[in-house]
Protein backbone atom coordinates (compact mmCIF):
# COMPACT_ATOMS: atom_id res chain seq x y z
CA UNK A 1 0.00 0.00 0.00
CA UNK A 2 1.67 3.24 -1.32
CA UNK A 3 0.55 6.59 0.27
CA UNK A 4 3.23 8.51 -2.28
CA UNK A 5 1.69 11.29 -4.28
CA UNK A 6 3.20 12.31 -7.65
CA UNK A 7 6.59 14.67 -7.87
CA UNK A 8 5.75 17.91 -7.34
CA UNK A 9 2.77 18.17 -5.83
CA UNK A 10 1.94 19.14 -2.28
CA UNK A 11 1.80 15.49 0.24
CA UNK A 12 -1.50 15.13 1.48
CA UNK A 13 -1.59 15.18 5.61
CA UNK A 14 -4.22 14.32 8.43
CA UNK A 15 -5.26 18.12 9.23
CA UNK A 16 -4.42 18.56 13.08
CA UNK A 17 -6.22 22.05 14.56
CA UNK A 18 -4.37 24.59 14.74
CA UNK A 19 -3.74 28.34 16.63
CA UNK A 20 -3.88 30.42 13.50
CA UNK A 21 -8.05 29.21 12.97
CA UNK A 22 -9.28 32.20 14.12
CA UNK A 23 -12.57 32.47 11.96
CA UNK A 24 -15.28 35.45 12.93
CA UNK A 25 -18.08 36.51 11.37
CA UNK A 26 -20.59 34.36 10.04
CA UNK A 27 -20.21 30.29 10.78
CA UNK A 28 -18.61 31.50 14.21
CA UNK A 29 -19.10 28.66 16.58
CA UNK A 30 -19.81 26.09 13.57
CA UNK A 31 -17.62 22.89 13.65
CA UNK A 32 -13.66 23.14 13.00
CA UNK A 33 -12.94 20.25 10.36
CA UNK A 34 -9.56 21.02 10.53
CA UNK A 35 -8.61 18.11 12.97
CA UNK A 36 -10.48 15.63 10.69
CA UNK A 37 -9.60 13.81 7.71
CA UNK A 38 -11.16 11.18 5.21
CA UNK A 39 -9.99 7.99 4.50
CA UNK A 40 -10.82 6.21 1.54
CA UNK A 41 -10.79 1.77 1.45
CA UNK A 42 -11.43 0.42 -1.57
CA UNK A 43 -10.78 -2.97 -2.58
CA UNK A 44 -8.23 -3.17 0.92
CA UNK A 45 -6.08 0.02 0.23
CA UNK A 46 -6.78 3.11 1.98
CA UNK A 47 -6.16 6.54 1.42
CA UNK A 48 -6.06 9.95 2.02
CA UNK A 49 -8.63 11.60 -0.04
CA UNK A 50 -9.47 15.18 1.27
CA UNK A 51 -11.88 15.22 -0.98
CA UNK A 52 -14.07 12.78 0.55
CA UNK A 53 -14.98 16.63 2.72
CA UNK A 54 -17.22 17.41 0.49
CA UNK A 55 -18.23 14.02 -1.45
CA UNK A 56 -15.32 14.76 -4.21
CA UNK A 57 -13.64 11.83 -3.49
CA UNK A 58 -11.80 9.98 -6.14
CA UNK A 59 -13.88 7.18 -6.26
CA UNK A 60 -17.21 9.76 -6.09
CA UNK A 61 -16.51 11.91 -8.91
CA UNK A 62 -18.98 11.70 -11.69
CA UNK A 63 -21.03 8.83 -9.57
CA UNK A 64 -24.83 9.58 -8.94
CA UNK A 65 -25.66 8.58 -5.69
CA UNK A 66 -29.23 7.08 -4.67
CA UNK A 67 -30.70 6.32 -0.97
CA UNK A 68 -31.91 2.78 -2.54
CA UNK A 69 -29.37 -0.03 -2.23
CA UNK A 70 -31.22 -1.91 -4.87
CA UNK A 71 -29.96 0.80 -7.31
CA UNK A 72 -26.94 -0.74 -7.26
CA UNK A 73 -26.48 -4.48 -8.05
CA UNK A 74 -23.28 -5.00 -9.18
CA UNK A 75 -21.25 -2.12 -6.69
CA UNK A 76 -18.81 -2.90 -5.03
CA UNK A 77 -18.14 -1.97 -1.36
CA UNK A 78 -16.14 1.54 -0.31
CA UNK A 79 -15.71 2.88 3.09
CA UNK A 80 -15.37 6.75 3.89
CA UNK A 81 -13.30 6.25 7.39
CA UNK A 82 -13.38 9.45 9.58
CA UNK A 83 -9.96 9.93 11.23
CA UNK A 84 -9.90 12.63 14.02
CA UNK A 85 -6.53 14.08 15.62
CA UNK A 86 -6.20 15.05 19.01
CA UNK A 87 -3.98 17.33 20.78
CA UNK A 88 -2.95 15.91 24.16
CA UNK A 89 -0.03 17.65 26.79
CA UNK A 90 2.18 14.71 25.20
CA UNK A 91 1.18 15.42 21.91
CA UNK A 92 -0.91 14.72 18.66
CA UNK A 93 -2.83 11.18 18.99
CA UNK A 94 -5.31 9.23 16.36
CA UNK A 95 -8.49 9.95 18.89
CA UNK A 96 -11.73 8.96 16.51
CA UNK A 97 -12.64 6.68 13.88
CA UNK A 98 -16.05 5.90 12.58
CA UNK A 99 -16.69 4.69 9.37
CA UNK A 100 -19.14 5.22 6.66
CA UNK A 101 -20.35 2.34 3.90
CA UNK A 102 -21.24 2.74 0.13
CA UNK A 103 -21.54 0.51 -2.66
CA UNK A 104 -20.31 2.43 -6.04
CA UNK A 105 -20.78 0.89 -9.49
CA UNK A 106 -18.03 2.61 -11.60
CA UNK A 107 -19.52 0.85 -15.30
CA UNK A 108 -22.81 2.70 -14.80
CA UNK A 109 -21.93 5.76 -12.77
CA UNK A 110 -24.31 4.86 -9.86
CA UNK A 111 -23.70 4.38 -6.23
CA UNK A 112 -25.34 4.07 -2.97
CA UNK A 113 -24.71 6.01 0.82
CA UNK A 114 -26.51 7.49 3.45
CA UNK A 115 -25.71 11.05 3.31
CA UNK A 116 -27.18 11.43 7.20
CA UNK A 117 -24.92 8.54 8.43
CA UNK A 118 -21.78 9.85 6.74
CA UNK A 119 -22.67 13.71 8.37
CA UNK A 120 -23.65 11.47 11.94
CA UNK A 121 -20.28 9.23 11.66
CA UNK A 122 -18.47 12.99 10.97
CA UNK A 123 -19.90 13.98 14.26
CA UNK A 124 -19.04 10.77 16.18
CA UNK A 125 -15.60 10.81 15.02
CA UNK A 126 -15.14 14.76 16.14
CA UNK A 127 -16.43 13.43 19.54
CA UNK A 128 -13.42 11.13 19.60
CA UNK A 129 -15.56 8.10 19.49
CA UNK A 130 -14.47 4.92 17.64
CA UNK A 131 -16.32 3.01 15.26
CA UNK A 132 -15.58 0.54 12.96
CA UNK A 133 -18.26 -2.04 13.05
CA UNK A 134 -18.47 -3.53 9.20
CA UNK A 135 -15.10 -2.80 8.14
CA UNK A 136 -13.54 -6.74 7.12
CA UNK A 137 -10.12 -7.82 8.82
CA UNK A 138 -8.48 -6.70 5.51
CA UNK A 139 -9.89 -2.97 5.81
CA UNK A 140 -8.68 -2.47 9.21
CA UNK A 141 -5.25 -3.74 8.17
CA UNK A 142 -4.77 -1.22 5.43
CA UNK A 143 -5.83 1.19 7.87
CA UNK A 144 -3.93 0.76 10.35
CA UNK A 145 -1.39 0.02 8.18
CA UNK A 146 -2.21 4.06 6.65
CA UNK A 147 -2.18 5.34 9.97
CA UNK A 148 1.14 4.26 11.08
CA UNK A 149 3.11 4.62 8.17
CA UNK A 150 1.20 8.76 8.11
CA UNK A 151 2.71 8.81 11.76
CA UNK A 152 3.89 6.54 13.70
CA UNK A 153 4.08 8.49 16.71
CA UNK A 154 0.53 9.70 16.76
CA UNK A 155 -0.15 5.80 16.37
CA UNK A 156 1.73 4.92 19.47
CA UNK A 157 0.15 7.66 21.86
CA UNK A 158 -3.20 6.16 20.55
CA UNK A 159 -5.97 5.21 23.47
CA UNK A 160 -5.68 1.16 23.54
CA UNK A 161 -9.36 0.73 22.82
CA UNK A 162 -8.14 2.78 18.66
CA UNK A 163 -5.68 0.20 18.57
CA UNK A 164 -8.13 -2.79 19.68
CA UNK A 165 -10.63 -1.97 17.60
CA UNK A 166 -7.84 -1.59 14.11
CA UNK A 167 -6.55 -5.01 15.63
CA UNK A 168 -9.21 -7.43 15.06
Amino acid sequence: MDNVQPEGRKQIALNIVNAKSKHKGFGAGSIDLNNVSPVIIDGGEAVIDIGAMHAKSKVEKGIKFSMNREDVPNGRQVWVVWVAVDRTPEGQVYGGITACEMWIDSEARRGWKILADHVNKLDSALKRKIIVEGLSAEDKAALKSLLISHNEEWWNASSAELKAALSD
